[in-house]
């Protein structure tokens, strides 16, 4: 068995690297810190590395992620307003009984979900 001590990023596929940056910079507010050649960025969010990955630069097709990358906001509606100000389109919000949640995707078709926990697990 395997001695797993955390999860060092999350990877997101995209068609365009310099877009995508760009997309995930002004629109998530996200701030670029490392660069992977022409093929990958790296964005810190809190604690968590989310990696945008151009995938046909490394011999693979583009395919977006289909489960949600959740991003932990303090107020869902505040966001998802903000956001649709930004063009953002949501196909769904809905209250968990222990989150609110409101699901929307970048422009490479990845699934992401504005979320906040008002309940203990």
């Amino acid at each position: 068995m395997a001695n797993v001590t955390a999860v060092d990023y999350v990877g997101i596929s995209v068609r365009d690297l310099e877009a995508a940056k760009r997309w995930y910079a002004m629109v998530l507010g996200f701030d670029s810190d490392y660069a992977w050649g022409e093929f990958g960025a790296e964005f810190q969010v809190g604690g968590t590395t989310v990696a945008l990955m151009q995938m046909d630069k490394i011999g693979s097709e583009h395919t977006p992620n289909a489960t949600a990358l959740a991003l932990h906001v303090e107020d869902v509606a505040v966001e998802r307003a903000r956001l649709e100000g930004e063009g953002v389109t949501f196909q769904d919000q809905f209250d968990s009984s222990v989150c609110h949640q409101a699901v929307f995707h970048d422009p490479d078709g990845n699934v992401l979900v504005l979320h906040h926990r008002y309940a203990p697990r």
